[in-house]
């Protein structure tokens, strides 16, 4: 998405839904919806069509760990750091996805074929460690899992 297709998509979003700090998560959401993440270049741009100050926006942006500032792969891992994953061996399988995906925890491979994130919980406490696979859960991850897991991003 170019500066210009955001800047109206921001604008017709005020204009139709109205400005106030109650819509920025919406406006955030629908941006990145769109582009596929927020570029820091779009902060002042949306801080004023909100009446909200950069800081405001800003802080917003990096609190939440589902708004990017860079481009995803084509593929999105999201391994749960929960205690309760943690727990059942979250930290070695983290290590091997890394390691078998070929990029690092929060880093996108040089490919653009996929991104590996952390998540902090996904409600499966039960059966972990456990992923998001492009938003579909999977349980119980292991070597096996992760060998499904790359040839999967890999297509």
């Amino acid at each position: 998405m170019r500066r210009e297709e955001a800047k109206t998509l921001i604008d017709d979003m005020v204009r139709n839904e109205g400005a106030g700090r109650d819509r920025l998560l919406p406006l955030l959401h629908a941006v990145q919806d769109e582009a596929g993440y927020i570029d820091d270049a779009l902060v002042p741009a949306i801080a004023a069509a909100l009446n909200l100050s950069r800081a405001d926006v800003h802080g917003v942006l990096t609190f939440y760990h589902d708004y990017r500032r860079k481009p995803a792969g084509r593929h999105i891992v999201k391994l749960c750091r929960a205690e309760s994953c943690q727990a059942r061996g979250g930290a070695a399988m983290e290590a091997a996805a890394a390691a078998r995906l070929g990029v690092a925890m929060g880093e996108t491979r040089g490919d653009g074929q996929v991104t590996l994130e952390p998540v902090y919980c996904l409600g499966l406490c039960a059966i972990g460690p456990n992923a998001l696979v492009d938003g579909r859960p999977v349980a119980r991850i292991d070597a096996a899992a992760l060998d499904r897991i790359a040839i999967e991003v890999a297509a």
